[in-house]
This record gives C-alpha cells, structure tokens and sequence, in this order.
C-alpha cells in the first residue's frame, strides 16, 4: 500500500491505518512530502507534477517497483490520479479516502473552495510562522492518532516551515488538478474504493463528486461513514472503515487473476 496524506498531511496522519495494515499482514508506506514534516524542501511550484516526480524517484532509491495500491486522502486524490496516469502498468488499484479528484475539482462549487482554502493556507502558514500556532498546539491532532504520532502531528501544525511548504501546495490546487484531467480518467479494469465521512443530507452533490471513480470502476466500492469528520476518519474510531476498503481492493485483484 502505497498511502498519501492530504494537505497539511505527512506519514503520521496514517499511523492508526498502518497499525490495522499490519495486524492484517499488509506492508504499507507512508512519507513526508517535500517540505513537510521532516522532509527538506523541495523545487518550486510544489504542482502535482513536482509531487508525482518526487515519489517515482523514493520509490525508485528504496526499490519498491509495484505494483501498488494508491490511497490518499482529501487534496491527495489530485497527487494520487497523477500518479496513476503515470504510472498505469505499476498501478493495481486505488482508495480514495474523503477526497478530491481532477474532475470534481472542476466543479465550480469545489473551485469557490479552493480558493478560499488558499487563502486559509496562507494565514496559517503566516501564523505558524511568527509562532502564534505554538500556543495552540494541543488542538494539533485532530484524528485521534497513538500518542507518538499525536505528538509529532501537535509539532507540525505549529512549525512554520511546514505550514508554508503545505501551503505552497495548495497554492497548486488548480494546476495539480488540471495535470490529473489531462492524463484522463483511472484505468475502469483497475479496482477503486471510495470512502466518505459526514452526512449525506445536503451533500448529495459533494458525495457524487467523490464517488464518480468508483462509480467508473468494474470493481468499485463507496462508503461513507457518516458519524466521521474528514479529519477523525483517519483515526482510532474509524479506521477500521479505510481499511475494509483497501481489503476490497486487495479481495478483487485476487480474484482478477
């Protein structure tokens, strides 16, 4: 498995789904993009594009050569598709954890969203950098994580150069979108899972949006998890909900061979 964070996200956001992997005798990966958590900085624009080259280029030094099953969760999903448009013969499938794809990024309610966010981003990155997250680093982890990555995830959330690196990132929210739409949709062969979290009452149309791939999939899954928030989805209380769906995945590509 082959896990990527959403915005503002690093490895830690997937350390309960990791445990769960593993006590299911899955390997999973989880890494710091550029500039996050512990990783150095990397190149500018932090695009889609600078994202899906740098993890080639791990994958490639520590010798993972596929195929691997995707799973990203919110902004991810843009990295994710990208990815998976480069890379269709190492790609065997994809969890889409309450996120976003290419297409649904156009949808010109989403588009009113990203540009808020943006702006969000950058007070906080701001912020962060002039130490005034600092004090409200205990409300960091907002997933429910082990205490170790709980602890690294509160660090985070105050530390500036990280808050600016995730912000650059969304800064690319329209670009890393529209580098997804050119490489076209997911392969409909491979398997995809969706899963969502909240209600679906006057969220019909964003639930839509997130399913559409798997909707497209001959081997798709949707969930949603409605007493989950985006953020907690990822944690103790719900995890087990991701996990079920990388299980499907991992279920149909057994039975495809």
């Amino acid at each position: 498995m082959l896990l990527e964070a959403g915005s503002f996200g690093f490895s830690a956001d997937w350390a309960v789904v990791q445990q769960r992997l593993a006590a299911q005798g899955y390997r999973s990966i989880a890494y710091d993009r550029a500039g996050l958590g512990l990783s150095d900085p990397g190149p500018a624009p932090r695009d889609g594009l600078a994202i899906a080259e740098d993890l080639e280029r791990l994958l490639a030094v520590i010798g993972e050569p596929g195929p691997y099953v995707l799973v990203g969760h919110s902004m991810a999903g843009l990295h994710l598709h990208l990815f998976a448009g480069r890379n269709r013969a190492k790609v065997a499938g994809a969890v889409l954890v309450d996120a976003i794809s290419p297409e649904g990024a156009a949808h010109r309610t989403v588009r009113r969203y990203a540009v808020h966010y943006g702006r969000l981003s950058r007070l906080a990155a701001r912020a962060a950098g002039a130490g005034l997250l600092k004090p409200l680093s205990r409300w960091g982890d907002s997933i429910g994580l082990p205490a170790e990555a709980a602890a690294h995830k509160r660090w985070a959330f105050a530390h500036g150069p990280h808050n600016r690196a995730a912000a650059d990132e969304v800064r690319q929210w329209e670009a890393a979108a529209a580098q997804g739409r050119a490489l076209g949709p997911l392969d409909p062969d491979r398997p995809v899972a969706v899963v969502t979290a909240g209600p679906v009452r006057g969220f019909v149309w964003q639930k839509t949006l997130q399913a559409a791939p798997a909707q497209a999939s001959r081997a798709g899954r949707i969930e949603n998890v409605a007493g989950a928030n985006h953020a907690n989805l990822l944690g103790h209380r719900y995890a087990d909900a991701i996990v079920s769906a990388i299980e499907h995945v991992c279920l149909a590509l057994t039975k495809s061979r």
